[in-house]
This record gives C-alpha cells, sequence and structure tokens, in this order.
C-alpha cells in the first residue's frame, strides 16, 4: 500500500510554503510584536485570498470540505514560519467542533461556518482546564467549555484580560463570562463527546506546528553555523556540531510517521485515535525541544539574544509543548492503553 500523501497534497503544502515565507518573516513578526493586538488584518486578508480559511469548512457552508490529514502538512508549514495568525486553531480545532454540532443549531452552524469560509469570522477555542484563550482578544467567536458544556459566545459578550506569554507572539487571555441556556450549544453525553475531539484536534494542530518549528531551527542553526567561522573555518564543518544537528533530523524523521498516522485516525474517526494523538504529540514535541536546546549550544550565546531568530521559533516551540495536553498527560495516556487493556501487540500492531 502507498501511504505518501498525494501529488495534489504535496503541490499545495510547497505553494503555502512559498507564501508563507516570504510573507511571514522574522522582520514582519517583531513588527507585530509592538502593534496593539499583535496580529495583522492584512495578513488574515492575504490567507483568505489563498482559500486556506475554507479547507476544513464543509461544502454544505461554502467551504472546501477537506479533512486533518488534507490539512496537517499545512500546519506543519504555520509551524515553520511561526505564523501569528491562528489559522490553525481556527481550521483543526475551532471548525470541526462547529461542524459537528447537532441539527438543532443548523442555522447557527450555517451562520459562523459560511463566515469562516469567507474570512469574516476567526474562532477561539478553550482547552479544557486552561483557564487561558489563545486569541480570544481577535476572535468573532469565542468557543468555550462549562464542565462538560460547550457554550458559543461572541466577543463582545465576554470580559478579556490579556496574560503575559514567554512568546510575545502569542495572545493569551483570561475570559470572563456568565454560562447561560442561551449560550450553551451542547452538553451532557454530546458534550463530553465534542470536547474530547476538540482536545484531540488541538493535540494534533500543536505536534503539527511542533515537527515544523523543529525543522525551522535546525535550518536556521545550518544556516548560522556555515556563515560563523572558528580557527579559519566554518563551525558547521566541526564533527561535534554535525552530531548535534543529525541527533536533530533523526528525531524529526521519526516524528513524522506517527503525526501523519494520528492525522489519518482522526479523519477516519478510529476508535484508537487517542492513542495514536498522545504518541504523535509526544514525538513531535521531543523533536522539537531537542531542537530548540541542540541549536541553542550551535548559536553559542547568541542564541539567546533577541536579534537572533532562533529564540523566535524556541519560544513558540515551549509554549506548544505545553497546550492541549503536557507529556506527562500523554505519557498517561499511552500507559493506560499499553497496560489497562489487552492491546495487539507485535508489527502492525503496535506503533
Amino acid at each position: 500500500m502507498d501511504f505518501s500523501f498525494s501529488r495534489d497534497q504535496l503541490l499545495f503544502q510547497d505553494n503555502v510554503r512559498s507564501f508563507l515565507i516570504n510573507e511571514v518573516t522574522p522582520e514582519r513578526i517583531r513588527e507585530l510584536w509592538q502593534s496593539d493586538n499583535g496580529r495583522s488584518d492584512q495578513l488574515w486578508a492575504q490567507l483568505v485570498e489563498l482559500g486556506l480559511t475554507a479547507l476544513t469548512v464543509p461544502e454544505a457552508q461554502d467551504g472546501m470540505g477537506m479533512n486533518e490529514l488534507d490539512f496537517v502538512l499545512i500546519a506543519q508549514e504555520c509551524g515553520y514560519a511561526g505564523l501569528p495568525e491562528p489559522l490553525v486553531e481556527t481550521m483543526l480545532v475551532g471548525v470541526p467542533l462547529l461542524a459537528a454540532l447537532d441539527e438543532q443549531h443548523a442555522s447557527f452552524k450555517q451562520k459562523w461556518l459560511s463566515r469562516v469560509a469567507e474570512g469574516r469570522a476567526r474562532l477561539a477555542v478553550s482547552e479544557p482546564g486552561n483557564p487561558l484563550v489563545s486569541d480570544a482578544h481577535v476572535a468573532d467567536l469565542l468557543l468555550l467549555a462549562h464542565g462538560d458544556e460547550v457554550h458559543a459566545l461572541e466577543r463582545d459578550a465576554v470580559r478579556l484580560t490579556r496574560n503575559e506569554s514567554v512568546d510575545p507572539s502569542r495572545q493569551l487571555f483570561q475570559v470572563e463570562w456568565t454560562p447561560t441556556p442561551a449560550t450553551c450549544v451542547a452538553s451532557g453525553e454530546q458534550g463530553r463527546r465534542l470536547w474530547a475531539a476538540a482536545f484531540n484536534r488541538g493535540a494534533l494542530a500543536s505536534a503539527a506546528q511542533l515537527l515544523g518549528l523543529a525543522k525551522r531551527m535546525v535550518d536556521l542553526a545550518v544556516d548560522y553555523t556555515f556563515e560563523r567561522k572558528q580557527f579559519g573555518k566554518p563551525v558547521g564543518s566541526f564533527q561535534a556540531v554535525k552530531h548535534l544537528m543529525a541527533n536533530v533530523a533523526v528525531q524529526i524523521e521519526f516524528a513524522k510517521g506517527p503525526l501523519y498516522r494520528a492525522a489519518y485516525a482522526i479523519a477516519e474517526q478510529q476508535p484508537e485515535q487517542d492513542v495514536f494523538v498522545s504518541h504523535a504529540k509526544l514525538a513531535t514535541a521531543e523533536a522539537a525541544m531537542l531542537a530548540a536546546k541542540n541549536t541553542i549550544q550551535a548559536h553559542g550565546a547568541m542564541g539567546y539574544t533577541w536579534e537572533v531568530d532562533l529564540h523566535l521559533f524556541m519560544k513558540r516551540a515551549w509554549v506548544l509543548d505545553k497546550v492541549w495536553g503536557d507529556r506527562g498527560l500523554h505519557k498517561g495516556r499511552i500507559r493506560a492503553a499499553l497496560f489497562d487493556g489487552t492491546p495487539e501487540l507485535g508489527a502492525g500492531n503496535t506503533f
């Protein structure tokens, strides 16, 4: 069987990569740090023009009807570029959560999903148990957790308090709001099911971006060590530095399989998707954390300075490692799958 991505998927990934590398430069990211809300309406309009805001929206709501496997390569490129805009969270978490609401809310879904596809609305989703919501200040609709319930509120109906992040590109807010029957769009068993699915998609979104970040950090270190010379030779020619980068490259390659397998499991709604998602989050997080550690060593003390681009991506990796479940939580899910049940072990069954 051929498990590789299709030619169209890879071509689309290449086109998105070219756009992001040209438009989402480190200089532009730094400029956004100095703006009032850290976001760019112009950049969002460019993403809309490319059709990226319609990718996962169902065709019935004027979207393209693509799934998580189609979008995972795009999310990876968003990580590589360090894209500040909430495209990945909107497409991989917010849109599927809205689309999964029952037919009782058909007109509500039609209204908001169509707006998202057209680029007239952005979504913010709270991670259950996390008091901070990313990009709540630019979201037109917030999907918030209250126990097992899913509540949908427009931005004017909530009060936001900014919370500083180690990553200046990440805009975090505490959200004060009052749950009412009018704002509740799912509860009980349906609410639990929707939040469980949202958690897996959020973890997948983080994992895809972590993989892209790991590769970007390696590329930056390779470029830096090629230019920097010591004893008359490029630092990158020294075997010790080569080994640092090679170790990360191996982790990146080993993380690709679990990431794409998890995307497939979610897209096909496979019952064992929890363990695949946790494996992907762990593999990509370990690759990104090793990349951050080794590329800092390759840069020397310069890696910690604001002038060097490395820290833009390193700090983003530090943050994404902790959201939608930290490594302890995901290791716990894998342990439970291996030891609390009766899994079929061996080739073709285990990861």
